[in-house]
């Protein structure tokens, strides 16, 4: 990797495939930050930001955050100075309508996402996994029933997305699947791979 690469990527995979423990590693390799929503928010309602109240007060109602002001604050956060080298997408976009609204926006800077990492897993080994961690973490709420109901909606919201950048050429499937250095392996592999094109 030269001083002057420059990777924007995002990660999507279904609850309990890993997703945070490869992130963790995809910033390091490539220092760049890593952009998750949820960090997004938290961080903006306590900095008591015009746009952390309005989340505030969203969440409070027990509404979810519309796409709006989703796109408002991911927005905001790419024109921060530390996102000039890249950065790692977490958990936005969701739909199609905010991967045109990330489009926009980043056309606007003269760029576009450069790769779109997939992490796949067979269902019942994630449900396996996520019963293994509920039985240690004391979730007694996650039943395995509710675990694959969560994988479903996944599924079905992500699929849409995922054919998208699919049809863009810049999807790439990792099995998610084996020991973390392993899955970490074959993610490296790809993105090198397709930086060296």
């Amino acid at each position: 990797m030269t001083e002057t690469t420059q990777i924007r990527l995002l990660i999507v995979g279904p609850p309990g495939a890993g997703k945070g423990t490869q992130a963790e590693r995809i910033v390091q390799r490539y220092a760049v930050p890593w952009i998750s929503t949820g960090d997004i928010f938290r961080a903006n309602i306590k900095e008591g930001t015009e746009l952390g109240k309005r989340v505030s007060q969203l969440i409070e109602a027990g509404q979810l955050v519309p796409d709006e002001l989703t796109n408002e604050i991911v927005a905001d956060r790419l024109q921060q100075a530390d996102v000039a080298p890249g950065f790692l997408l977490d958990g936005y976009p969701r739909t199609v309508d905010q991967a045109h609204a990330l489009d926009a926006v980043l056309g606007a800077q003269g760029h576009t996402l450069d790769a779109v990492v997939l992490l796949e897993v067979d269902t019942d080994v994630v449900v396996e996994r996520l019963l293994g961690r509920a039985q240690i973490e004391g979730r007694v709420d996650d039943t395995e029933e509710i675990i694959r109901h969560r994988q479903e909606v996944y599924a079905e919201q992500t699929k849409p997305l995922v054919d998208l950048y699919a049809e863009r050429g810049i999807l790439v499937t990792v099995d998610g699947l084996g020991q973390v250095d392993e899955v970490t392996e074959r993610i490296f592999t790809a993105l090198d791979g397709r930086q060296g094109a």
